[in-house]
Formats: C-alpha cells, sequence, structure tokens
C-alpha cells in the first residue's frame, strides 16, 4: 500500500448518547497479558449507485454515540486501581472520531497488504499518557473515485477479536436501525482466579520460547543479532481447490477408508503455513520451534462464558517441534500434533492457566512481543470463523476486511475471503529473505 495525501475534515469526541454507570471495570489476567495497544483493523466499502448520503458521518456518529450506551466501558479510559492493577474507568469521556477525505482513488493504493502505510487510515493520538486517550480509535476516509474506507483502533484491553468484531458488527446493526443480536456482557470476574489459586499444570505456554541456535545465525555476534533483520507482510489466498488438495494431504493413511481421521481446515493450514515457515528459515533439524496459537475459551470453560462476553477470553495453545521434523515429517503428523495440544485445552487446563497468571509476580515479564514469535517460532491467529464482513452500515457488506499491520515477524492471521467461495487468505510477517520462499512452498501443493 502507498501512502496517499489524506485531509482531516472534522474530529469529534463522541460520547454516549444516554447516562451510562460510572464505575471503574476490573481487568482480569487475560486482559492485562495482551499488549497496550489500539489494534488496528480496516474496512472498504464501495459506493452504492444511485444512493445519497453515502457513509454519512452524521449518521456514523449518531449510530456510535448510541452503542456507547450498552457499550459504556469502550467510551471510558485506563485507570490503576488503589492495588496498581490496570483497570477500565468507565466515565463517558468518548472515543474519537474522524471524517477524513483524499484526492486518490483505492485503486492508486496498490492493494491492501498490511503495512505500516496503513495507519494513515487510523486516527493518531497523543500516546505521551496511556490514561488520557480514547479506547476507540475510528476514520472513515472518503476516496475521490466515492469508496470509503473505515479504519478502527480499539484498544486491546477492551476485548479479543471476538469482542472487538462484536462490538463495530452492533454499531452498524444500530446504524441500521436494528436491535442488537447480541447484548454485551462487560463483567471481566468470570475470569478471576481461584481463591486460593491452584495452578494444576505445567503452563509450556508461558515458558521461554526457544531461541536461535548460534549455527543457524548469519551472524556469529550475539550483539547484533539483537538488531531485527528487514521484514514485510503479504496476502495470501488458497482456493477450496487447493485446500482440499491439501487436506487429502493430512488424511491418515489407513486401510479402512471409513475409519479415515479428518483434521479441522485450521489444523490443516496451520501445519501447511508452519511447515512451509521452517522450510524458509532454513534452520538446522535440531532448531526448536515452538508455534503459538491464540485459543478462545468462551465455550471451552465450564460453565461457557456467557454469549457477548466483553473481554480477552484467548488462551495460548503452545506446539513444541524440531524444525526437522515440522518440515520433514508428512503433514499430518504436524496436523495431528497441533490437534493433541488444541485437545489439551480444556475447562481444567485454562482454570489452571488463570491461576498460574495469578501466582506469577510480574505479568508485564510474560506479555507476547516481537521475542516472543520470530524465528525460530510462530503465532498463527484464526479469524476463521468471526463475522469480519457482517460490518454493515447500511449501504452494504465490506468488499474487504483486514488487519492495516502484521505487527511482529512470525506472525500470521487466517481469515475468511470476502466472497463465499470458500476460499481464505493468510495475513503473515516474515523476514524478507525468507518470504518468497515461504510462498514456493505455500502454493506447492
Amino acid at each position: 500500500m502507498v501512502k496517499v495525501d489524506i485531509q482531516i475534515k472534522e474530529s469529534t469526541i463522541v460520547r454516549p448518547a444516554e447516562d451510562t454507570p460510572k464505575r471503574s471495570l476490573w481487568s482480569s489476567n487475560m486482559d492485562l497479558l495482551v499488549p497496550t495497544v489500539h489494534v488496528p483493523t480496516l474496512y472498504f466499502y464501495k459506493p452504492v449507485n444511485g444512493s445519497s448520503g453515502f457513509f454519512n458521518p452524521q449518521e456514523l456518529r449518531e449510530a456510535l454515540s448510541r452503542a456507547l450506551v450498552p457499550f459504556y466501558h469502550v467510551a471510558g479510559r485506563l485507570e490503576k486501581d488503589e492495588n496498581g492493577r490496570m483497570s477500565i474507568l468507565c466515565n463517558a469521556e468518548g472515543v474519537l472520531f474522524v471524517e477524513a477525505e483524499t484526492s486518490s482513488t483505492v485503486d492508486e493504493l496498490g492493494g491492501f497488504t498490511p503495512h505500516s502505510e496503513n495507519l494513515q487510515f487510523i486516527p493518531q493520538v497523543d500516546r505521551s499518557s496511556i490514561f488520557s486517550y480514547p479506547l476507540l480509535l475510528s476514520q472513515a476516509t472518503f476516496f475521490k473515485c466515492g469508496g470509503v474506507c473505515l479504519g478502527v483502533g480499539l484498544h486491546h484491553i477492551l476485548g479479543d477479536g471476538s469482542a472487538a468484531i462484536h462490538f463495530i458488527n452492533s454499531w452498524s446493526e444500530i446504524a441500521r436501525g436494528l436491535s442488537l443480536t447480541t447484548q454485551p456482557f462487560i463483567d471481566r470476574t468470570l475470569l478471576g482466579a481461584r481463591a486460593p489459586p491452584i495452578p494444576a499444570m505445567h503452563h509450556v505456554e508461558y515458558d521461554p520460547p526457544p531461541t536461535l541456535n548460534t549455527s543457524n545465525s548469519d551472524d556469529p555476534n550475539p550483539e547484533t543479532q539483537k538488531n531485527p533483520k528487514p521484514t514485510r507482510a503479504e496476502i495470501l489466498t488458497i482456493t477450496s481447490d487447493q485446500l482440499r488438495t491439501l487436506k487429502n494431504k493430512s488424511r491418515k493413511d489407513i486401510a479402512d477408508d471409513h475409519d479415515a481421521v479428518y483434521y479441522s481446515t485450521f489444523e490443516t493450514l496451520a501445519a501447511h503455513i508452519w511447515q512451509c515457515t521452517c522450510k524458509a528459515r532454513g534452520v538446522s533439524d535440531d532448531q526448536a520451534t515452538k508455534l503459538h496459537i491464540p485459543t478462545d475459551g468462551r465455550s471451552r470453560l465450564n460453565p461457557p462464558l456467557p454469549v457477548g462476553y466483553c473481554g480477552n477470553a484467548l488462551f495460548t495453545t503452545a506446539v513444541l517441534g524440531l524444525s526437522g521434523d515440522i518440515r520433514s515429517k508428512p503433514l499430518v503428523d504436524t496436523v495431528a500434533k497441533i490437534r493433541g495440544a488444541l485437545k489439551r485445552m480444556d475447562n481444567e487446563y485454562l482454570r489452571s492457566a488463570i491461576d498460574y497468571l495469578q501466582v506469577q509476580p510480574e505479568l508485564e515479564a510474560l506479555k507476547r512481543g516481537p521475542h516472543t514469535f520470530k524465528s525460530p517460532n510462530m503465532n498463527i491467529v484464526s479469524w476463521m470463523t468471526m463475522p469480519i464482513y457482517d460490518a454493515d452500515f447500511g449501504w452494504g457488506r465490506p468488499y474487504f476486511m483486514g488487519p492495516a499491520i502484521v505487527p511482529f515477524e512470525g506472525m500470521a492471521y487466517i481469515a475468511r475471503g470476502p466472497s463465499n467461495d470458500r476460499s481464505f487468505m493468510i495475513f503473515i510477517c516474515l523476514e524478507n529473505n525468507h518470504m518468497d520462499l515461504f510462498k514456493k512452498f505455500f502454493y506447492d501443493l
């Protein structure tokens, strides 16, 4: 994506349309473990022929104001409670909505590949104090061709991807004059630790990630190895036919075809991405590698979290292996390894994870970042079941939705394609010198 000249027409702080509860919203350990950042996503819309008032900013602001009544915590600010724990002060201070325009066309962007230039479609705020900026940043940018980009930056403490999509889709429902399909459940105490906390299992997901063996480094100097290497992100599409070919590779080769084991699309794609990444990186066979998979705990807990839970409910599934095994053994072996790790993520394991975090002296040390996912490791996020194309504000569904950036090397998102052709998009960031090889291996089915 290229940088375009954007003119800001109006910036507005949008507050709830009605009085809302004034309270401090407690944050669970899962909320405190995520990065303290706004997560930027982009929605692109095509103009509707003959429609007046396409993407009317006033209508968007009014709908947003009404959405902030049930989602009143979104209009709050970060604070620290009396124990120094980060929480949300629900004070109706409001969110930021920006109306902008550009003389460029959407086609001139050159595509929607995640890149730092995409942040031009997300409002910028003063970040000198995390306690003063809005938790939601939104910007409607109008292009000369009539298209619109809605850029949304939702602070990660507000929730995970499911919670973010729930809010944005609810905003769009209100804009269309509809009642909310799902009411938000804002209380996070359901993810509180037990009293006393009793972590009963070894939580390998929080162990330090493997580091590159010295033999795998281009530079033997440990100091210069700390410098990040140039990276780039790409969008790869896999069609339903290609996916069918890939799934056939992951079937158990046993005599009785009726007893064959079938694996999910995510398990198959995640294994393929991990395998191709290990091949592209070209590290030694004995190099340890760790795959992180954010796993939604909403339905895995017993009892399940309420529908509409607004918060972070992603637990990390960790899959360990040797790079040589991942890249050389049959794909089905890696798929089975991923399934086994995901199967471990039951109520007892998740409750133990919450308790494990509770007894840690400093959660900050366990936060994920570039050090967690870079070579030789990976993080694969599934957006496959999220209704990311349901954000219809009254002028049709978006024809593209995706992350503005892929923030770290070794990180990937899997999302459904915008059409109903059963294709998937993979948004992935790797080192420059690994990306072309990865693409070659990815499509070598």
